[in-house]
């Protein structure tokens, strides 16, 4: 068989069996092998931030990674901003990246470039392949790395003469090491700062925030006078009805110091110790109080859960938190809502309506304020976030999501400016016949950067400055936009409109779009 070929078996003999595609000239042999390789599942993208994105959102439902198929350095140096994302996600991604022939290197044709210069700011692994003796054995070596603790991005290249060289072998992917608990003597360390009474905070990331991650460390929490928070974008969030709530840390920093005020001690359990996002005039970079000892109880290679079971077993913790998990609190009746929609109604009438086991796609930016607080009591469900603070990522990670999901409904919740980055989502969505409901929140501005402006000590914007941050001129119609792709779309100017479009939405098995008209800028 050609080196293509080998590449997919070795790909579905490692348990891929997903891939998001842009492909080119260079990929055509890739392209062409499919046809012989019906186990694997093909989608096409139109943009490659939407491949690599719909890649992160495949991983974090799914749990194994998908591979996308890139076309030479233009193609991977699309897909990089959602590569940087799933890097801060920890998601298991396989990169292929379609080059030149070998031979072809020196001549500087158009699309020669850095390929490696591209890809290792976001990869864990990366590997050029030189002969088709070495091609799956590099693939399989790439996925064995992304699948390692702590996992992430590899990214292979795949050279055009490579794929069509006949004799290659497929291989599968080495088996990868399972996580274990925390050392025993961390333990009891940890274990003795939160017996000692003094004031402490434990912060929760990546898998520690699933139900179980959150039961246990709640039950710690409640046992003693250790305050609790979640990481504040963590890749998934487990919520609603049967989870306690968690508060996040705040994105604004001056917000995050007045949460982890007085703490003498912080314990992290896979989660970084607290920076601001950005740098702003009299605020420092690290968020955690001054003389403040921070404890790693749990990186990202060890067992969360088991360690906080063990946690929980050292402290001698009895609590009657199962019970209290499965209370009848619920949100908000909305049926009743009226009036001209803003974000606040549109976040009680989304937690009034999510679904049970629900996903949702967050980039609602500054429009989303009051979701947190209005999903708390909803249905049982999944909330994946930005992690890595590149826009563009709500849509593509709906998207994976649903491939790896297909039996739930996907919500994306979705800030008007930054949709527009990925907004070629609805058109995979439309031909892969996804369940997503896409929700527009339309404040006609990039009112995140309205508030920074002031945040980082520039002066209030004038006629120019504010220009740039206005994207009314021309308004974007995504009730059309949408159509256009075949989605069926409403738009929504009232908090009846809005609720009703919802209920349409819930109960249509496919892609469809609500376009929210909110108050314009900061408005809430």
């Amino acid at each position: 068989m050609n080196g293509a070929l080998a590449l997919i078996e070795t790909l579905l003999g490692s348990g891929i069996d997903t891939c998001f595609m842009n492909p080119g000239t260079s990929e055509m042999h890739f392209v062409a092998s499919l046809d012989s390789a019906p186990n694997i599942k093909s989608v096409l993208c139109l943009f490659e931030g939407v491949a690599t994105g719909a890649a992160d959102g495949y991983y974090r439902i799914a749990k194994k990674p998908a591979a996308t198929l890139l076309h030479l350095g233009p193609g991977l140096g699309n897909g990089i901003a959602n590569l940087h994302n799933a890097r801060r996600a920890f998601s298991a991604v396989v990169n292929i990246v379609g080059d030149h022939a070998t031979y072809h290197h020196g001549f500087d044709a158009p699309l020669e470039s850095d390929v490696r210069g591209l890809a290792l700011p976001v990869s864990k692994f990366f590997k050029s392949s030189e002969s088709v003796d070495d091609l799956c054995i590099d693939v399989a070596s790439g996925i064995t790395a992304s699948m390692t603790y702590p996992r992430g991005v590899a990214t292979v290249v795949l050279p055009a003469d490579l794929a069509w060289t006949e004799g290659a072998m497929s291989t599968t992917a080495q088996n990868f090491t399972p996580k274990t608990p925390q050392d025993a003597n961390i333990i009891d360390e940890v274990a003795k700062i939160i017996a000692s009474g003094k004031s402490t905070a434990m912060l929760l990331g990546n898998n520690a925030l699933t139900k179980d991650g959150i039961l246990l460390a709640t039950k710690i929490c409640e046992g003693t006078s250790v305050k609790l928070f979640a990481e504040t974008f963590p890749p998934v969030i487990e919520r609603g009805h049967g989870v306690l709530p968690i508060d996040r840390l705040s994105y604004l920093a001056e917000f995050s110091q007045m949460q982890l005020a007085g703490i003498e001690h912080l314990i992290l359990v896979e989660a970084k110790s607290p920076v601001s996002f950005f740098a702003y005039p009299n605020v420092p970079s690290s968020l955690i109080p001054t003389n403040c000892e921070v404890i790693e109880l749990s990186d990202h290679t060890v067992d969360s859960i088991a360690t906080l079971e063990f946690l929980a077993d050292r402290l001698n913790v009895t609590s009657n938190l199962e019970s209290a998990t499965a209370s009848d609190k619920k949100p908000e009746d909305t049926s009743g809502l009226t009036g001209d929609l803003n974000s606040q109604k549109l976040a009680l009438i989304i937690g009034d309506l999510l679904p049970e086991n629900a996903i949702v796609s967050d980039e609602s930016n500054t429009a989303g304020i009051h979701l947190s607080k209005a999903t708390d009591n909803s249905a049982f469900h999944k909330w994946m976030c930005l992690t890595g603070g590149s826009i563009g990522q709500g849509m593509p990670l709906a998207t994976g999501a649903a491939i790896a999901a297909p039996n739930q409904k996907i919500i994306n919740i979705q800030a008007d400016g930054s949709a527009m980055y990925t907004i070629q989502s609805l058109w995979t969505q439309a031909r892969e016949n996804l369940d997503v409901i896409t929700v527009i929140l339309d404040n006609q501005r990039y009112a995140i950067l309205e508030m920074e402006l002031s945040r980082v000590g520039a002066t209030h914007g004038g006629k120019v400055a504010s220009s740039m941050l206005d994207i009314s001129n021309p308004s974007i119609d995504f009730v059309s936009i949408a159509k256009s792709f075949n989605v069926e779309a409403f738009r929504a100017e009232t908090a009846e409109e809005f609720r009703s479009a919802f209920l349409k939405c819930l109960s249509i098995e496919g892609p469809t779009l609500i376009h929210a008209i909110l108050p314009i800028g900061l408005g809430m």
